[in-house]
């Protein structure tokens, strides 16, 4: 088996690097989006059960700001890690074994480090960040609870995202979808057995989550060490490569950055939708599971296109990479278009799925119409991002997301919101930020500094 896992891997390179560009990237797009899907499904059937059987204010406890706070950390990290993803692909490209090897388990070593801080601050911080945010009070006494326990299993989600991350830089984006797969149905069926049949609450909703972290932590582990590629995984040998930290922290540090700056323009954002109210919050979290739909299918084109454009960078092949940014925004712009249309009809039928209180999905349809039609705005700042940060041009990706979206989004929060406190003035900062956004980076992609820069490094 381990032999069969080295040839498959190999072929799949020589495909990223020299086969049809638009066969390559959907043959790595879908499972990519499949594996999206499940994790998308995975968080929805929390919201879907606990909204369904323990009530709106459970519903807002687990989607509201406690998710807020926990992407926060999350992104943080899963941003930084992906510096490894992007090392990984280039020196798997360029067919450096060795190099390959030892930032795996620099990587692998960064994830539990990263896993024992995260959990630690946020099982110390939780509370205060939730009063810090004006949660309000019928819902904030579940959201520590879920928070914690979520906190509690958070090392394990950090080992499956790094190792996924792995995976999928060589070019195996197959074994991150069936983990997730099998995730997902633990999940489901944990949530059903802890909800509605042992009457948990949001308590039995953070532990089946955690549990079905575990599972796809032990998984996604199984293969690095069974496998007889450069990839693979030796228990002794996870440790810190300095040099290689650096690299992982110079590529993944901006990324991190970004995410970290989306989060906290976020966190302003639950924080404007707090004062709103209890449905309000619900809607908030309804509609974000809704709108998971387009953010799943646009950030597998966000991997695929990185990967695509770091093994093709490492084999020298910048042409490619070009070719591959144009039919990957194609697609992209394809996907938006034919979600914003199947989002929009079915609107109302979305919403009941997780409640049938009228005054949440009037709320939440009203968020439905301002941010759902502006879907094309985003595209061309995660495929072009992608591309550069694939290359290792990471800075300027954060720069121009932290000015066009997350400062540009606190500002009309802070500023206009007042002016006129309405749901639909705060959700029109979504369409706002990223058609700016959007803009910087087609300039900054046609002015080609990026690739310049990186031939420069390379060489």
């Amino acid at each position: 088996m381990g032999i069969n896992m080295k040839t498959d891997s190999h072929q799949i390179s020589n495909q990223i690097t020299e086969g049809v560009i638009w066969k390559q990237l959907l043959f790595f797009f879908f499972p990519i989006l499949f594996g999206t899907f499940f994790q998308q499904l995975y968080n929805t059937t929390d919201a879907v059960i606990v909204g369904k059987f323990v009530g709106k204010e459970a519903l807002a406890a687990v989607g509201g700001p406690a998710a807020t706070l926990i992407n926060l950390l999350i992104g943080f990290f899963t941003g930084l890690s992906s510096g490894a993803t992007v090392i990984i692909s280039q020196y798997y490209g360029a067919k450096k074994q060795e190099d390959v090897k030892k930032t795996v388990h620099t990587a692998i070593a960064l994830s539990i480090a990263g896993g024992v801080v995260i959990m630690v601050l946020g099982l110390l911080f939780s509370g205060a960040a939730l009063q810090a945010m004006h949660t309000p009070k019928d819902i904030l006494s579940p959201s520590i609870v879920y928070m914690r326990i979520y906190f509690l299993g958070v090392i394990p989600s950090l080992f499956y995202n790094i190792g996924a991350g792995i995976l999928r830089a060589v070019g195996d984006s197959k074994h991150p979808l069936y983990f997730l797969i099998l995730s997902c149905i633990a999940n489901i069926i944990l949530d059903i057995l802890f909800v509605p049949v042992l009457k948990m609450g949001v308590v039995g909703v953070a532990v089946a989550t955690a549990l079905s972290q575990v599972i796809s932590a032990l998984m996604v582990m199984a293969v690095l060490l069974r496998t007889q590629d450069s990839y693979k995984l030796y228990l002794k040998e996870i440790r810190f490569s300095p040099v290689l930290l650096h690299n992982i922290i110079r590529i993944g540090l901006p990324a991190g950055i970004q995410s970290t700056m989306y989060s906290l323009s976020n966190l302003i954002i639950q924080s404007s939708i707090n004062s709103f109210g209890t449905d309000t919050i619900a809607a908030w979290t309804a509609y974000g599971k809704v709108d998971g739909i387009f953010w799943m299918i646009v950030a597998a084109y966000g991997v695929a296109i990185t990967t695509f454009a770091g093994q093709n960078f490492g084999a020298g092949k910048y042409d490619r990479i070009k070719k591959s940014v144009r039919i990957c925004l194609g697609m992209a712009a394809f996907t938006s278009l034919l979600l914003s249309g199947i989002v929009l009809a079915g609107g109302r039928f979305f919403f009941h799925m997780f409640t049938d209180d009228p005054d949440v999905v009037a709320i939440g349809l009203r968020m439905m119409w301002v941010i759902s039609p502006s879907y094309i705005t985003y595209i061309c700042i995660e495929i072009l991002g992608g591309t550069t940060r694939g290359c290792g041009d990471a800075l300027p990706p954060m720069l121009m997301t932290g000015v066009g979206v997350c400062a540009l989004r606190v500002v009309w929060t802070l500023v206009v919101v007042p002016l006129r406190p309405e749901i639909s003035t705060v959700a029109f900062s979504y369409p706002l930020t990223w058609t700016v956004t959007s803009v910087l980076f087609i300039v900054y992609y046609l002015r080609g500094s990026w690739l310049r820069r990186c031939r420069g490094m390379r060489a």
